[in-house]
């Protein structure tokens, strides 16, 4: 019943509302785009063919659970978010090399501004050679109607377009709506996976190809490997500070312990997401590669999805990009300063140079734990196949993503409640009393 009303009183806030509905309405367009094909293309074919792909969990199978089936069908979205990803990555690698974008990053908000627009323009370039690529690749499996620089300047606009239009989509949720637009994007595609698994599994068991027993170990394995997650999101390292009692006028400040915490994964879905787009240019290049010239299908069974080479390189990114976000985002050195100029210190730890030292330490310690938990994950699906036949591609990652973003949004919404509640609490007659103690 708590739980009832406290969603019932998430509608009762106008502005969160306002938010909830619009970024419902977003991904309402997001998922309607994605039914719109591209001319040109034998879907009968294609789909024959992404099944196949989608038994052996191949690499298009990988994309395909991030798109919601948008590349299986070929539509208007199939490159999805996958370019403006790409191309944040490389900005922020760019900006941690180039003094000019560096200098602007350090700019505040116009430096953002002027960063992001580089990031559009280099993700429309991403789409191109993106959407260039797999023109190719479909060409080469035959599953174009008309095969020519017809279909492929027409199929190329309508994908970047798509794509371009999916990127402002993801913009507008971060502007207007709850949550990280990218991340909703991506979440939403996951999400609309789901309702197929089920239907795939009942039908299974309706004909008798899978025992109920398999059936409930596939639902043991997704509460077990979601439980895990949301474990490990909340888990912290609390760091105790001390502050220490000033005297102004007649007032007395500080004084007092209070703690920061160190999540066990700081930098979230992002790494997941990174390594992802990171991957996604050189299979893509290697798949259209491998049906002209013999010597890239030999590498192509090395690095295939599920392949050992694969496997490693996405293990070694993930870990990679845990600790290339965090540094990102966490500055041990400003942190510090900022406890000192307050009076704080850590017990044990001299303030300064000494307590950046010890937070990088800490962070690092913690971090290679999240680090590595994330590539666990990633490798998820191959674990499985030792143990479970699973009807249908299972990506630890894309549950991580799911659960990671649905943690993330709850708590941006937790924060509206809580704010709404104090407001309530301070004009209600039942609690007023209790607000002027």
């Amino acid at each position: 019943m708590v739980l009832l009303k406290n969603f019932v009183n998430i509608f009762k806030i106008a502005e969160l509302r306002k938010k909830l509905f619009f970024t419902l309405g977003v991904l309402i367009v997001y998922r309607l785009g994605g039914h719109i094909p591209v001319v040109g293309i034998d879907i009968n074919a294609l789909s024959q063919f992404m099944a196949q792909q989608s038994t052996a969990g191949g690499f298009f199978a990988y994309l395909d659970l991030f798109s919601g089936g948008m590349l299986r069908t070929c539509t208007l979205f199939a490159l999805g978010i996958s370019p403006y990803i790409t191309a944040s990555i490389m900005m922020q690698m760019l900006g941690m090399t180039i003094p000019s974008l560096e200098q602007l990053l350090k700019e505040g908000e116009y430096g953002k501004k002027i960063i992001n627009q580089y990031t559009r323009y280099l993700a429309l370039g991403v789409a191109v050679v993106q959407g260039s690529l797999f023109a190719g690749y479909l060409e080469v499996q035959n599953l174009v109607l008309s095969p020519g620089w017809g279909f492929r300047l027409t199929f190329l606009l309508s994908i970047v377009v798509g794509s371009m239009f999916v990127m402002w989509l993801g913009e507008q949720i971060s502007l207007f709506g709850i949550g990280n637009g990218s991340s909703m994007i991506i979440f939403a595609g996951i999400v609309a996976n789901f309702p197929e698994y089920v239907i795939r599994v009942a039908g299974l068991l309706e004909l008798g190809e899978m025992d109920v027993l398999m059936a409930l170990a596939i639902l043991g394995v997704f509460i077990v490997v979601s439980a895990c997650i949301v474990y490990l999101e909340k888990g912290e390292r609390k760091i105790p500070v001390q502050y220490s009692r000033r005297v102004v006028g007649n007032r007395v400040y500080g004084g007092q312990s209070t703690y920061i915490p160190f999540k066990i994964n700081p930098a979230g879905v992002m790494p997941v997401i990174f390594a992802g787009a990171v991957l996604n240019m050189p299979m893509f290049l290697i798949q259209w590669l491998s049906q002209r010239f013999e010597f890239f299908q030999g590498i192509l069974e090395y690095v295939s999805g599920g392949a050992l080479v694969y496997n490693v390189v996405q293990f070694l990114l993930i870990i990679f990009f845990s600790f290339f976000y965090t540094a990102l985002v966490f500055n041990p050195e400003e942190l510090s300063e900022n406890i000192k100029k307050q009076g704080g210190f850590i017990p044990g730890i001299r303030p300064g140079r000494k307590t950046a030292e010890y937070f990088n330490y800490i962070l690092t310690r913690v971090g290679l734990v999240g680090a590595i938990y994330l590539a666990i994950l990633a490798l998820l699906p191959n674990i499985l196949k030792l143990f479970i036949e699973m009807p249908f591609f299972l990506s630890g990652t894309a549950l991580l993503i799911v659960v990671g973003v649905a943690l993330e949004t709850a708590a941006q919404i937790e924060s509206y409640l809580i704010e709404h509640r104090y407001e309530g609490l301070l004009t209600s007659g039942r609690f007023k009393s209790r607000g002027m103690r």
